[in-house]
């Protein structure tokens, strides 16, 4: 016997512990079919770009450490990119390399925490995420070390960096590096190939690789649908070029592929580390720029490879020591367009793993 259902609206968010920040769902069901879905933002709209413009170009970076505040050194790298790029700025060498090194440090805790909720979301409650976290802990000891600072470190500098990396830094980031393979062999067996996570994950959320290029998604959500598509090889920034590393990628664009790209990823970026503690050369940490910048009239665009894919920074100069216009690339805002087509179908429980599949951070979204 069929079971005549009417269609109703189930709201979730913007408070919702799955939806990974103030997001909002107004998902139209079907029993438990998802029959439409409607995203909606501002929640957290702090207005970053419209403050730019009432700021020195210094004064901004503490600003870009509230978009993805888990990542918030390569937020602070990419608009330093800009400013760099407009104002004619060289970096010195050995600021170039740390730069490195805290990008990927970064890259590593950020694909920590996403994998870590991912198996939340999955029903793993708390274990995963537990384990993960406490590897997460050794990287922001670290990072605090050369900032002062556990999640908006306000670190880059147009020119440089604000400080140079104190004596006990190496040896300890040696030892962690030492260490996060075992970790990461111990995330493998517990999970990869967890009968579980199998039928939750695997099919689950295909984004078509067409429909990826078109919305213009990036990070893991763009490789895991098989494009290999990483700005730090295809248009390579600061010494990235210096290094050699692999872009991986998945095969059918699933939310196990999502996952499994970011694991592997990880395991790159301690390749890419362990490269530049051997190159790293001694000097100067930030070039003699004024405390007022004032570059010349014109424009700028650079992008960089964030956990979350490509985070790009536009600005304008009209001269002066603000920018006229300040506005930024979001890969979670990008990738999040394709949530409604690859939603519609499943059912609730598929739906909280797909979003989470995408590792958003709704600081970037709303900005």
């Amino acid at each position: 016997m069929t079971l005549r259902t009417e269609p109703f609206v189930l709201n979730m968010g913007p408070v919702h512990p799955s939806t990974h920040g103030v997001f909002r769902m107004r998902v139209t069901l079907d029993g438990e079919v998802v029959v439409n879905l409607e995203p909606v933002f501002g929640y957290l709209h702090r207005g970053i770009e419209k403050l730019a413009e009432e700021r020195t170009y210094t004064g901004i970076v503490p600003l870009t450490d509230r978009l993805d505040y888990v990542a918030s050194m390569t937020n602070n790298l990419a608009y330093c990119l800009a400013v760099e790029k407009l104002a004619g700025i060289k970096v010195p060498e050995r600021a170039e390399y740390l730069r490195v090194i805290m990008s990927e440090l970064q890259r590593i805790a950020a694909h920590l925490i996403s994998i870590g909720s991912f198996f939340n979301d999955c029903g793993a409650y708390f274990t995963p995420f537990l384990y993960m976290f406490r590897e997460r802990e050794r990287i922001v000891d670290l990072l605090e070390m050369v900032s002062g600072q556990r999640l908006l470190y306000n670190y880059m500098r147009p020119g440089g960096v604000s400080q140079d990396i104190p004596e006990e830094f190496l040896p300890a980031l040696k030892e962690a590096l030492n260490q996060m393979p075992k970790y990461i062999d111990e995330y493998e067996r517990l999970l990869k190939d967890n009968e579980i996570l199998y039928a939750r994950a695997r099919g689950v959320g295909i984004l078509p690789k067409e429909m990826a290029i078109s919305i213009g998604a990036s990070g893991p959500v763009l490789r895991g649908c098989g494009v290999k598509w990483d700005i730090r090889k295809v248009d390579p920034y600061s010494i990235y070029d210096r290094f050699e590393f692999d872009i991986p990628t998945g095969t059918q664009g699933d939310c196990y592929d999502r996952y499994r790209v970011r694991v592997e990823e990880m395991k790159q970026s301690l390749r890419i580390i362990e490269q530049a503690i051997k190159q790293i050369p001694a000097g100067s940490i930030r070039s003699d720029v004024p405390q007022l910048i004032r570059p010349p009239v014109g424009e700028a665009y650079a992008h960089l490879e964030a956990p979350t894919g490509e985070l790009g920074f536009y600005l304008v100069s009209d001269g002066s020591i603000a920018p006229y216009r300040c506005h930024i690339r979001a890969p979670s805002l990008m990738n999040l367009t394709a949530l409604r087509d690859m939603i519609v179908g499943w059912k609730v429980q598929d739906l909280i793993l797909i979003f989470g599949s995408f590792a958003i951070t709704m600081g970037e979204v709303d900005r």
